[in-house]
């Protein structure tokens, strides 16, 4: 079948939705479909090559095309632009699918005069995350009242007007059905990874007592709880620390490094700032304890799918995770994890302290995790898309497919 894919971002992207999309649109091709991915230009000079930055090779059924917007267009403008570029795509070519993960953009597809169906993939409500970023990130500002409402006529919309609907996990699939009932062709499909071949693990028994480390690979917002981790960290003086992440133009990493000094553990803990993406599987493999710290949140208690959830079990590493509703749809305490209760430091320092004194134990739970992985390659998550697509395609009119 042939997918249009409308993605209203800069690329290539050097944060999860990037990264995201891409892999799922190249596992796709990869399936045997025509996919067309539709995003801005980059604005790095010169322009860089989407698939050498996410360290994929070329695939003859995906092409990427950046909507033809200036150099440097206010974000306004670009927006427009980008809105005006994928509406002319669509009314222009032939396809079987559009997909988007941009609520304001889906609700924009669904006015058009086009009966191409539309696949919407949710990430949360958007009226809830909005309310909610002002206490998550230090850059974001209250919405008004009038933008909360907006959001919600267009979730409303959406999840109405929508053709198929996917969500990336079971809490926010049970969120919406709450607010606005039951609809067909619902399917929930997390994140994925990449599994075969990409993580070249540095052993376990190469790592003593003495260098034993524990990672955190991610954005270093408030709301992602690195924080924690850092308290966390400063209880357990016999592991050192590895930061993946942040970006020196950002408040967050000057944060977290100022509060590493003030608790005295910052001679144990490494900050890499931004790292590439296809970096970071080696900087994991040198950590013998993975941790995800998110706390309690709108967005991580029932909406979130992390990549770093993923790219942490495809390691083979112990993980400890904060227990969350979303997180527990993954991950399983004591079998594929240690989970403690979030925003606790004390109780991840804990975790930590047990697993470093437990080499079986770590082996056991990484083993496992790595094992659990395979059901979230990005094949297997093209492959439940598919399956979706597929039921979309039946539920229509007699029509040609096309492959």
């Amino acid at each position: 079948m042939t997918i249009l894919y409308f993605a209203d971002i800069r690329f290539p992207l050097e944060r999860a939705n990037g990264i995201q999309t891409m892999e799922t649109c190249w596992a796709l091709a990869d399936r045997g479909h025509r996919v067309a991915l539709i995003v801005r230009p980059d604005t790095h000079a010169p322009p860089r090559d989407p698939f050498s930055y996410y360290g994929l090779p070329r695939h003859s059924m995906l092409t990427i095309e950046p909507a033809p917007l200036p150099a440097r267009t206010p974000a306004v403008a670009a927006r427009v632009g980008y809105l005006a570029f994928a509406a002319g795509r669509i009314i222009g070519a032939v396809a079987d699918l559009l997909m988007t993960r941009d609520l304001g953009l889906a609700s924009v597809l669904l006015r058009l005069p086009s009966r191409t169906p539309l696949v919407y993939e949710s990430h949360g409500y958007a009226p809830d995350v909005a309310a909610a970023l002002p206490q998550m990130l230090s850059t974001a500002r209250p919405p008004s009242r009038g933008k909360v409402d907006r959001l919600a006529r267009r979730e409303a919309r959406v999840w109405r007007g929508a053709a198929g609907y996917v969500t990336i996990t079971s809490g926010l699939a049970d969120e919406l059905r709450r607010r606005f009932g039951d609809r067909e062709r619902l399917a929930v499909i997390p994140d994925g990874v990449r599994v075969e071949g990409d993580f070249r693990l540095k052993p376990e028994a190469t790592v003593t007592e003495a260098t034993l480390t524990v990672g955190y690979a991610g954005h270093l917002y408030p709301w992602k709880g690195v924080d924690v981790l850092v308290e966390a960290l400063a209880q357990v003086p016999e592991v050192r620390g590895l930061i993946v992440g942040g970006h020196e133009r950002e408040p967050d990493l000057a944060r977290v490094r100022a509060l590493a000094l003030t608790l005295a553990v910052s001679d144990r803990i490494t900050f890499t700032g931004p790292v590439a993406h296809g970096d970071v599987p080696a900087l994991l493999a040198s950590a013998s304890i993975l941790v995800l710290p998110n706390p309690a949140s709108a967005i991580s208690s029932h909406a979130t799918s992390p990549l770093k959830l993923f790219e942490y079990m495809a390691a083979g590493r112990a993980i400890v995770a904060t227990d969350l509703p979303s997180i527990r749809e993954v991950l399983t305490n004591n079998d594929t994890a240690l989970l403690v209760a979030p925003g606790d430091a004390r109780a991840m320092a804990a975790a930590i302290g047990r697993l470093a004194a437990d080499p079986a134990l770590r082996m056991r739970l990484g083993n496992a995790a790595r094992a659990a992985a395979g059901n979230y390659s990005w094949n297997h998550r093209a492959e439940r898309l598919e399956k979706l697509f597929r039921e979309i395609l039946d539920a229509r009119p007699a029509t040609v497919h096309r492959r």
